[in-house]
């Protein structure tokens, strides 16, 4: 019996703001896996390089790290008013587990250009030159996400001049528009679960620590930088190289979760990597970004250092970015404070990679705090298009064909 051939399944590999995901079309998908389950799981991980006990991913299109370990799924729209639906799937590199518990926010700009790309967008609504407003339904978290993408000569225009910290070439700008971003499906149905802008948390090994809990974006655990023993301009090396450090940064974040109600077990941490998100943060300060440029303190409101996967972010996630604007313009949070206090709708925050700008409208009322819109600016540009291709018995053996 000769060896069954590897399944060829037609995608596109795009970055998007400081991520790299596949990204597919539904139909493009076998058809055991075009429905949540093991089967599409088993793909992506397939497609992926995972579970992988070297952490390297050498056998898949992963780059054995969070910001390159995901897959995503664009489909017609099936909520009205919308052009897309964004499905995103983060792929754990070493543990048997896709987490499909939030969104990303950088892979959201890709997702409004590869829309244009394949087709989902009606062509009447895209200039021969200008911008073309995608309006996408984030699947995962059900929320409205517009991007605005640059047009040149009726296609998707992907070079130009913008400059993003933590990209090393500079492309096209597009704008995100993250729209009523509160998630309020999970913990307690409010941007601040617990209704406090600062709660205490028990944290095991630690002690009892200040922390502002949010679900704008994605689920946000924030901590003061300098409650955990940091300073909040740490690069990638001083918080990943250190098992110590890791350990107790997890240990926050399980105790967030517990207390934001997304867990019930601190064991169920294990399989919901992906959210909450942990982040520290600290006054602006000097520091020297991982490019080696110089950062003045001058010209941030404050430094924030975020944690995926169990790693620190290289820069800073899309949809803790939009974490970070909410808190930051609610006076009286961790964020807020770190920036200055008072009242904003902007904010301009350090990361390990650079600097970056986002804004946030929010209100209070009837004593609950509320936010309408978050923006920020991010780019995108496909990478390669074609086929990957996948040992075909694995998928038939989790799909039963």
């Amino acid at each position: 019996m000769s060896p069954a051939p590897q399944l060829r399944i037609p995608a596109t590999y795009m970055r998007g703001g400081t991520s790299k995901g596949v990204f597919f079309r539904l139909e493009d998908l076998p058809e055991a896996c075009r429905t949540p389950g093991r089967a599409r799981d088993r793909l992506f991980q397939r497609v992926i390089g995972s579970p992988d006990p070297y952490g390297k991913q050498t056998d898949g299109m992963g780059g054995a790290t969070s910001s390159t370990s995901k897959c995503v799924i664009v489909s017609p729209a099936t909520v009205p008013g919308h052009d897309v639906d964004y499905l995103y799937g983060q792929v754990s590199i070493d543990a048997d587990f896709v987490d499909w518990s939030g969104n990303c926010g950088n892979l959201s700009t890709a997702a409004g250009a590869f829309a244009i790309h394949a087709g989902y967008v009606d062509a009447a609504k895209i200039p021969q030159d200008g911008t073309c407003k995608v309006r996408i339904w984030q699947a995962n978290i059900g929320k409205t996400i517009v991007a605005h993408v640059p047009i040149s000569g009726g296609q998707v225009q992907e070079s130009g001049d913008f400059a993003l910290d933590g990209v090393t070439f500079p492309a096209a700008e597009i704008v995100l528009e993250f729209l009523d971003p509160a998630d309020e499906g999970e913990a307690g149905g409010a941007m601040f679960p617990t209704g406090n802008l600062v709660d205490l948390l028990d944290v095991p090994g630690v002690g009892r620590l200040p922390a502002t809990l949010i679900t704008a974006g994605i689920p946000t655990v924030f901590v003061n930088a300098t409650d955990i023993g940091f300073d909040g301009t740490e690069l990638q090396p001083a918080i990943n190289e250190d098992r110590a450090a890791l350990a107790k940064l997890e240990a926050i974040r399980v105790a967030g979760a517990l207390r934001m109600g997304l867990i019930r077990t601190s064991e169920e941490a294990a399989t919901r990597q992906h959210t909450p998100k942990v982040a520290f943060v600290a006054p602006a300060k000097d520091y020297v970004a991982s490019s080696g440029r110089k950062i003045a303190a001058s010209d941030i409101d404050l430094n924030v250092r975020a944690v995926s996967m169990g790693k620190l972010h290289h820069a800073m996630m899309g949809t803790a970015s939009v974490a970070i604007a909410t808190a930051a313009a609610v006076p009286g949070t961790l964020v807020n404070l770190a920036a200055g206090g008072g009242a904003r709708d902007a904010v301009r925050f350090g990361h390990p990679s650079g600097t970056l700008r986002v804004g946030a409208s929010a209100a209070e009322v009837d004593g609950r705090w509320t936010v309408t819109r978050a923006v920020m600016s991010r780019s995108a540009r496909i990478l390669m298009e074609g086929a990957v291709r996948v040992p075909v018995e694995q998928v038939q053996a989790v799909s039963g064909a």
